[in-house]
């Protein structure tokens, strides 16, 4: 099954919100006028677009049809295509590597986003492309998240770095980080806590898991991605600007996009803190990860 495929089914309730939607009302023939911009903006905040990429979206129709670009309505489905792919490309979506050395990887998200999940399809997703990796359990405060993890060590075949309930999780990040250096791993994927007692207290502790593999290995994290459950929709674009805020999100892993009508989430994430999505989850095996394509996305959703 080719990319495409893959996104047209795992956005299959998305594009039936979405593009149903549109394809109901973008008919040949209709005229273009205040009334059809109202119905498309409702439409897409029904998608969870969100009101800032809706806004910005039909601002852009309307000064299309000011100008005279569009005949009528028809006219507005490959536009909106185009305007979608355009806004998800910016950035790039490709991986971030070190310029020399183990790439550090630290992933974070709230708990029952499927960040311990979206690790393990990572790191198949790595391995398969021949690289060496090394996982790093630092959200040692549950039992469960070190447990879970030793499991996708485990069926992935790779090292993983550990310590008891409760330890440090920066200690372990430093751990996991020498070992990687040690071994000549390609990549060390750090998991982190999805959640403490506050979130200063969680907010505090990225903080510190960042520094402590800097000292470890100079320039790193050179990636910070951020798991994202879709089926929140508007609840992951308040995730996404408080951990951007913290720890300086550079890439999004989008979670559970084949089981939700919300998936135009991602562009209103994507406007909101101006980072690119770089992988999402189509499924629950571990293969179910794919690279993001933001024009196979946008394609995904018209058609």
């Amino acid at each position: 099954m080719g990319l495409f495929s893959r996104f047209k089914r795992g956005l299959g309730k998305t594009r039936s919100r979405l593009f149903g939607g549109l394809k109901s009302i973008l008919t040949l023939g209709r005229k273009i006028d205040e009334d059809l911009l109202e119905e498309m903006e409702e439409i897409m905040l029904l998608a969870d677009v969100g009101p800032t990429t809706t806004d910005a979206l039909i601002e852009e129709v309307r000064a299309g049809w000011k100008a005279g670009d569009f005949k009528d309505a028809a006219d507005l489905q490959p536009f909106l295509q185009k305007q979608i792919y355009e806004r998800l490309e910016m950035g790039g979506t490709e991986m971030r590597r070190a310029e020399e050395g183990p790439t550090v990887v630290l992933v974070c998200g709230v708990n029952g986003s499927g960040k311990t999940t979206s690790i393990g399809k990572l790191t198949n997703y790595l391995k398969q492309q021949g690289n060496n990796v090394i996982l790093g359990a630092a959200d040692t405060f549950r039992a469960a998240a070190v447990e879970q993890l030793t499991i996708w060590s485990e069926r992935n075949g790779v090292q993983i770095i550990k310590q008891a309930t409760g330890a440090d999780p920066a200690a372990v990040a430093f751990d996991a980080c020498k070992a990687g250096l040690a071994r000549g791993a390609d990549y060390i994927i750090l998991d982190t806590a999805g959640r403490l007692h506050t979130q200063q207290d969680l907010m505090a502790e990225l903080e510190k898991i960042k520094r402590v593999a800097g000292k470890a290995i100079p320039g790193a994290p050179h990636e910070v991605i951020l798991v994202l459950d879709a089926t929140t929709g508007q609840n992951a674009i308040r995730q996404a600007e408080l951990f951007h805020k913290t720890a300086s999100v550079t890439g999004l892993f989008v979670t559970k996009l084949d089981g939700t009508a919300k998936g135009g989430a991602v562009l209103a994430i994507r406007d909101t803190i101006g980072v690119p999505v770089k992988f999402v989850g189509l499924g629950e095996q571990m293969d179910d990860i794919e690279p993001f394509d933001a024009k196979a996305f946008a394609a995904a959703l018209f058609e």
